[in-house]
């Protein structure tokens, strides 16, 4: 299950895990103009765990998702 909220400077996407016990703790993506980042509740240290995207780096997830093995380099612009 998932939702997505408009706020005022980002869009927010609460990804909850639904599967087989044990489940993980919610994962929470913000989506800025400048930015994405991808936050997660972490209870053996109570705090929240947080990784920023570049847009770049954003644009490099989403061709990975899509390719075989190997290394690859993105053509501007693409």
């Amino acid at each position: 299950m998932f939702s997505i909220e408009h706020e005022f400077d980002s869009t927010v996407i609460t990804l909850v895990d639904e599967g087989a016990a044990p489940l993980k703790e919610d994962v929470v993506v913000n989506a800025f103009e400048e930015c994405v980042t991808v936050e997660q509740y972490d209870p053996r240290t109570d705090t929240v765990l947080r990784i920023t995207l570049s847009m770049s780096q954003l644009r490099d997830l989403g061709a990975a998702l899509d390719l075989p093995e190997g290394v690859y380099l993105r053509e501007p612009g693409g």
